[in-house]
């Protein structure tokens, strides 16, 4: 293989990133370079099965055909990018097939699950201005949410962590309980344009929503001529073993926000909106350089047209049913394992003890996992990975997991 670097050793290029690249992020000594299906290699040559997937980004794994033949023709076409001042098919085509898969009517495309909530806090306070009145600009998200890194989302972000060293927040955003409906419900007044919420919380630790929770709420927003904003970043893309975590729960949103599987690997995200939300944003309101480029664009085509494939999604759903019975044979005989939570292809371990010790062990025996919190180990593989990658990531984990 033509290695388009200089480095010649996992040493190297930590010893070199450690020097050039700002500490961002705590990151394992692993250096990846290659991949196939459900697995990832290191410079060594060292395999991992992979049950991050770039965090929960990599859906149809690595090295797939389609995607990758997809790609090179739009390379090979000498156009990647050339900017939202002219027609671009590709988002067109993406933009169409989230549409029909979702039954929502148009989308907005950006770069990432950041972006694409910012855009949504954005038409939030477009609407209550336009709709309810100019004070109409208050937004309601959820305790221990998570909604990316940018100003408004980091506001969003229901988690103080997130928050120190870098106030003053956003102001005109509260907190609601999630699942608590009365408690939501309490923050609501004249000036509150949004509620935003994620149907399973992610960086909170894998925690899904009620069924009616998310029904009152949907109840709640169409009382006070609210938008009901559902971040699915994390929890769409097929992840649950529908297209959307929203059909899963016969809640229909006025706006998803989506970014990670979308593009399979290639930075893209999008905000999608109802009827409601349509026609609220016009020419100059927002905007995105990259957003929806040809590249980009034609990646999320290549993940929404296998998510139109009922045999895709039914295989989602018989590996998601395969890691939850797993998981709960481990919380019958692990004391350490106090929980299990999520759906599908996004699910989640309680933990009684630190997860990082977990996490270390199974990096060692060959199996990649991350957290979400300090006790919580989270389970986000390709969605391509099969009931016996399944079943060897559990037995790696069973030799790990403290009695």
């Amino acid at each position: 293989m033509n290695i388009p670097y200089e480095f010649t050793s996992s040493q190297e290029v930590i010893a070199a990133g450690t020097q050039y690249l700002l500490p961002t992020y705590a990151q394992q000594p692993i250096v990846i370079t290659g991949g196939s299906g459900s697995f990832v290699y290191d410079m060594e040559g060292t395999s991992y099965l992979d049950f991050v997937a770039g965090i929960a980004v990599n859906a149809l794994g690595y090295g797939d055909k389609e995607l990758a033949d997809t790609l090179k023709q739009v390379i090979d076409g000498g156009i990647t990018h050339c900017s939202n001042l002219y027609w671009n098919p590709y988002a067109v085509e993406a933009a169409r097939l989230l549409s029909r898969l979702s039954g929502l009517s148009q989308t907005f495309f950006c770069n990432s699950g950041a972006e694409a909530n910012e855009a949504a806090l954005k038409l939030a306070r477009k609407f209550g201005t336009l709709k309810k009145g100019s004070n109409a600009v208050k937004i309601i998200t959820m305790e221990q949410s998570f909604h990316g890194r940018t100003y408004g989302a980091i506001t969003a972000t229901g988690q103080p962590k997130y928050h120190q060293g870098f106030a003053p927040m956003v102001p005109g955003i509260s907190y609601g309980k999630f699942n608590d409906l009365e408690d939501v419900a309490s923050r609501i007044d004249a000036e509150t344009c949004a509620v935003m919420v994620e149907p399973i919380q992610g960086e909170g630790g894998i925690i899904p929503a009620d069924p009616a929770f998310l029904q009152g709420l949907r109840s709640i927003c169409d009382e006070h001529n609210l938008l009901l904003i559902f971040d699915e970043v994390q929890c769409g893309m097929g992840r649950t073993g529908s297209p959307f975590a929203f059909q899963q729960y016969d809640v229909i949103p006025d706006v998803i926000t989506l970014a990670k599987g979308l593009g399979g690997g290639i930075p893209v995200g999008a905000m999608t909106v109802g009827p409601r939300a349509a026609g609220i944003l016009a020419p100059g309101d927002h905007a995105a350089t990259f957003g929806g480029n040809h590249l980009a664009a034609a990646a999320a085509s290549v993940v929404l047209r296998r998510l139109e494939d009922p045999s895709f999604l039914q295989s989602v759903q018989h590996s998601g049913a395969v890691l939850t019975r797993r998981l709960e044979q481990l919380k019958e005989t692990r004391t350490s394992v106090s929980g299990v939570r999520g759906t599908g292809l996004m699910q989640g371990i309680q933990l009684t003890v630190e997860a990082a010790p977990v996490i270390s062990a199974c990096k060692e025996r060959g199996l990649l996992l991350a957290g979400a919190g300090r006790q919580v180990i989270r389970f986000v593989p390709p969605l391509v990975v099969s009931t016996q990658e399944v079943h060897q990531a559990m037995d790696i984990l069973g030799e790990c997991i403290p009695s």
